[in-house]
């Protein structure tokens, strides 16, 4: 008899970077929650095997949830969420020290909770940026979490030391049920993928048939002739001096990686949602004079080769998608410990031979 997967469900599952790392570390992802439609097409073209809620997270249950998909409370395996992150972001502050007022994408962690209080997983899985461990409703999740009985603790991780290639630190937060539960071991800095092992063999768009990896770029003569004075591979700006400098570069010394090209044998800058714009980031092509492609932005997120992405929209939502999403790698690798934990509390074709299901109890690391 062939063995049955752990079963996991993707809150705010976006375009499906949980998922597609949830897959490949040997999960069944029975369902998403998803309320952007332009997300939810771009999932269900890589993932239609998965059912997805197309609808806001308020209006569903955990009983729904349950009804639907035939579980039992404490039956499923893996929560995995990752709540809206930009309302927690640092980059949301405007000029310095006046904060965006996004009050519903920041109680949507208690949404998460809700899920959990209801499905009881055995397992819960959250990602965010590192600021929203200092945030008093992640405080108020983790001490309800513990009294759930889920032990586990809060980490900062940096993505490219598990494969991906980009700079990207992220809170994850494991906790488990069934007992303590150990994060996966980062790699050896030696075996990090650089930007070249990533997309250094891709033609050049206009040599590609892949709709994605099309620059569509549309820029001023001047901004042209800027870019291609700009050194290649890993140059800055700050080398064409004042004179060959934008106006509002000269008046502001901040954000110094706008119009940097990234560096072919490092691991790329973080990969945002304006991952496809020079002026909002290091995001110049090493050597091609040209802002990354959506394709390239994809490839050092991690997302397979062959991953499709809805433009209906235009390229500019296609990159927030991206920019997005949990690093499918990163969710891998982080996924295959929770199985290993699995494993090792005796899960055996889909059930707990030491009975581990029973097996809670609070901790002061939750």
């Amino acid at each position: 008899m062939a063995k049955s997967k752990p079963k996991a469900v993707d809150m705010f599952c976006g375009c499906g970077g949980t998922t597609q790392g949830l897959k490949d570390a040997g999960f069944d992802v029975i369902a998403g929650v998803e309320v952007d439609p332009l997300a939810v097409k771009t999932f269900r073209a890589n993932h239609d095997e998965v059912t997805v809620w197309d609808q806001d997270i308020r209006q569903i249950t955990p009983r729904m949830v349950m009804k639907r998909h035939g579980l039992r409370k404490g039956e499923l395996d893996v929560l995995a969420g990752c709540p809206p992150c930009q309302a927690f972001s640092a980059m949301r502050r405007l000029n310095g020290n006046k904060r965006v007022r996004d009050k519903h994408s920041k109680d949507l962690v208690f949404d998460y909770l809700r899920f959990v209080e209801g499905l009881k997983p055995k397992v819960v899985l959250i990602e965010n940026v590192p600021r929203l461990m200092r945030d008093y409703r992640f405080n108020q999740v983790r001490k309800r979490l513990r009294d759930l009985g889920y032990v586990g603790r809060p980490m900062i991780f940096n993505a490219a030391d598990f494969g991906v290639p980009q700079r990207r630190r992220r809170m994850v937060f494991i906790a488990s049920r069934i007992g303590p539960i150990d994060y996966a071991p980062a790699e050896d800095r030696k075996l990090r993928r650089s930007v070249r092992d990533t997309i250094g063999v891709l033609p050049k768009p206009s040599a590609s048939d892949d709709p994605l990896h099309d620059p569509m770029e549309y820029r001023s003569e001047r901004i042209t002739k800027m870019i291609a004075l700009i050194p290649k591979d890993g140059g800055s700006r700050s080398a064409l001096g004042r004179r060959g400098q934008l106006e509002c570069h000269k008046r502001c010394n901040g954000f110094k990686d706008v119009y940097g090209r990234m560096a072919w044998d490092d691991v790329a800058p973080t990969i945002t949602g304006g991952c496809v714009n020079p002026s909002k980031g290091r995001f110049l092509h090493p050597t091609q004079n040209r802002a990354i492609t959506l394709r390239e932005a994809a490839l050092l997120q991690s997302f397979p080769p062959n991953y499709q992405f809805s433009l209906d929209r235009g390229k500019f939502a296609v990159a927030l998608m991206i920019g997005n999403a949990f690093p499918p790698t990163f969710v891998r690798a982080h996924a295959s410990q929770i199985r290993r934990h699995f494993q090792s509390n005796g899960y055996v074709n889909g059930e707990f031979r030491s009975n581990g299901d029973q097996l809670t109890g609070g901790s002061p690391h939750v």
